[in-house]
């Protein structure tokens, strides 16, 4: 008989830390925010800016490893033409550019 009144006055015992539980709730939002929210929307608009001053002539490499020069950007939908040499030209999004390249940096390879 003892061991069920014992668990009848854990039971009843008076649970305490509401206010500890909400300032660890925000610690951790606050964490999440700086740790990956923030970083991942600053890489998120440094692309789309990317995309935005893009134009023709320029020299862009993709996340697939291609390197080329724009030469048609198509204004109505997402896509762009990259010509990989004299012959050899393909149309990819423009979601897959991963950087600008410098002037002449084809020249140089």
């Amino acid at each position: 008989m003892s061991l069920i009144s014992a668990a009848h006055a854990a039971e009843a015992a008076p649970q305490g830390g509401g206010f500890e539980m909400l300032i660890m709730l925000g610690m951790f939002a606050v964490i999440f925010y700086f740790m990956i929210y923030r970083p991942q929307a600053k890489r998120a608009k440094e692309h789309k800016n990317l995309m935005a001053s893009m134009g023709k002539g320029d020299e862009v490499l993709t996340n697939g490893g291609l390197i080329g020069k724009i030469t048609k950007i198509a204004e109505d939908n997402d896509y762009i033409a990259i010509a990989l040499n004299d012959n050899n030209e393909v149309v990819i999004k423009k979601d897959f550019i991963t950087a600008v390249l410098p002037k002449g940096t084809l020249k140089s390879l």
